[in-house]
């Protein structure tokens, strides 16, 4: 069975893409997209994703908010801090948002790939 993942980002271009290489996996479906934190919040809870891939820096919510919010309503879901903004404080500050892992968008793509695979099939 296909694992549902919803890709926040404000970027219309990196939502784009990012849907795009997660396709290419027939275990993963991309479920929906959103804008913006409170975007997300929304469509996780009529998606029900598995994974929310979440970028930081985006208007009306950021990620870190979004992030507090959805592990509040779903302490299951998992939650990848995808944003070019990573440093160790931003790591630790995500991860007690309820981010299992923190990637930066200049990681390699395998980077990114192999994290989500970890948190989808762990």
């Amino acid at each position: 069975m296909a694992k549902n993942i919803l890709i926040v980002d404000d970027s219309q271009l990196i939502r784009k893409k990012l849907r795009a290489m997660l396709q290419e996996f027939s275990t993963w479906h991309v479920c929906g997209e959103a804008v913006n934190g409170r975007d997300a919040i929304s469509q996780a809870q009529r998606l029900a994703p598995d994974l929310v891939v979440l970028d930081l820096s985006m208007p009306i919510m950021n990620g870190l908010e979004a992030a507090r919010e959805l592990k509040r309503l779903n302490p299951a879901i998992q939650l990848l801090m995808f944003t070019t903004f990573k440093t160790d404080h931003f790591e630790k500050e995500a991860t007690a948002a309820g981010c299992s892992a923190v990637l930066s968008k200049t990681d390699p793509p395998k980077l990114l790939l192999g994290a989500i695979h970890r948190l989808l099939h762990s």
